[in-house]
């Protein structure tokens, strides 16, 4: 993805869900105008393949589903990914059924200032989120990017459901497909990436990467089953140059670290992957002591903010070229503070 700006891409994660409950509205008009280079919603999708922006496909923590009466017998049990997951999941609703939901902090004791817009805003569509980034990009007179995480990728289509057709066709019905250098397409799992580049998928396209486990589509088609952490080896970044244009990463893999847990410095992870061709992402940036090293915490409370600048630094150091943060207004300045 394209910018203007020296140093890397700052991406309001979610929007800005520092301030405002993430995936709303509100949230991404305040990442642009935060100054956000690019913002990033997750997309899940409905029983009747319609888009939406969620974190995970449950939403009781993110809306007010189980506060509905209307929607109680919907509560069910799934395995999702691996993981036996209780609650209500969008894969069961229509879009005219979750529209009528309203968006709640999933954060609440880290950020309980956002409790107050609670209830105030409802789930949004893809194509919702990309008519603010046009608005907000002509508003603001520049291009403001987006950063699609497909979520979920195998599990749905064992329930029928195609996400990265579905998105191909959202992008083409919107115009986004012919935005090449605004958009970025990400996944943690590689089979959906394959099916998107093979497609003529008009995007960068990045693999995401967990610290511990394996992709939920591993092993893929006539190769052993392989980890994340294969995948930040030499071999596995080598394989990765051939498939995808980055790879984005947890900042934990980005921090040396002593036998106490606390910061010394950055890994080479970066510049291993720049050798290969690859560009570099890192989530999620944020100032709370709970999110922060060790190194960096200013106290045991988790909600309080600690030494987020020079946790921050230390990654723009690290060498990469876009950091996701839930403030976008703390990645600029840091961006500023290490680029002038």
């Amino acid at each position: 993805m394209q910018h203007t700006a020296p140093g890397p891409l700052v991406i309001g994660h979610r929007g800005a869900p520092g301030y405002r409950p993430e995936h709303t509205a509100s949230a991404y008009r305040l990442a642009c105008e935060l100054g956000a280079d690019a913002v990033e919603p997750d997309i899940v999708a409905t029983r009747d393949g319609v888009l939406v922006v969620r974190h995970e496909n449950e939403i009781s923590g993110t809306t007010d589903v189980a506060s509905r009466p209307e929607f109680r017998g919907r509560r069910t049990v799934k395995t999702v990914d691996g993981t036996r997951v209780h609650g209500w999941f969008v894969e069961d609703f229509t879009w005219s059924e979750l529209s009528t939901l309203r968006c709640r902090e999933r954060l609440a004791k880290v950020r309980p200032d956002n409790r107050a817009y609670d209830g105030a805003e409802p789930i949004l569509r893809l194509r919702d989120v990309l008519a603010i980034v046009d608005a907000e990009s002509a508003r603001l007179g520049r291009g403001i990017g987006v950063v699609v995480e497909i979520k979920h990728a195998r599990f749905l289509l064992g329930q029928g459901i195609d996400i990265g057709a579905l998105l191909l066709a959202e992008l083409a019905a919107t115009g986004w497909d012919a935005r090449p250098d605004r958009l970025v397409i990400e996944c943690f799992e590689l089979g959906v990436l394959d099916r998107m580049r093979a497609a003529g998928a008009g995007a960068e396209i990045v693999f995401l990467a967990e610290r511990s486990g394996a992709p939920a589509d591993e092993p893929l088609a006539g190769a052993p089953s392989r980890g994340y952490a294969w995948y930040r080896s030499d071999a596995g970044l080598a394989l990765l140059a051939d498939r995808v244009d980055g790879i984005s990463v947890a900042k934990g893999d980005l921090i040396r670290v002593n036998a106490l847990g606390r910061a010394t410095g950055a890994t080479d992870l970066a510049a291993r992957a720049h050798d290969r061709g690859l560009r570099v992402y890192t989530w999620t940036l944020r100032p709370e002591n709970r999110y922060l090293n060790l190194r960096y915490q200013s106290s045991l409370r988790g909600a309080e903010w600690g030494d987020w600048q020079d946790e921050f630094a230390l990654i723009l150091r690290a060498g990469v070229d876009g950091i996701f943060v839930d403030h976008p207004d703390l990645g600029v300045a840091i961006r500023r503070a290490e680029t002038r």
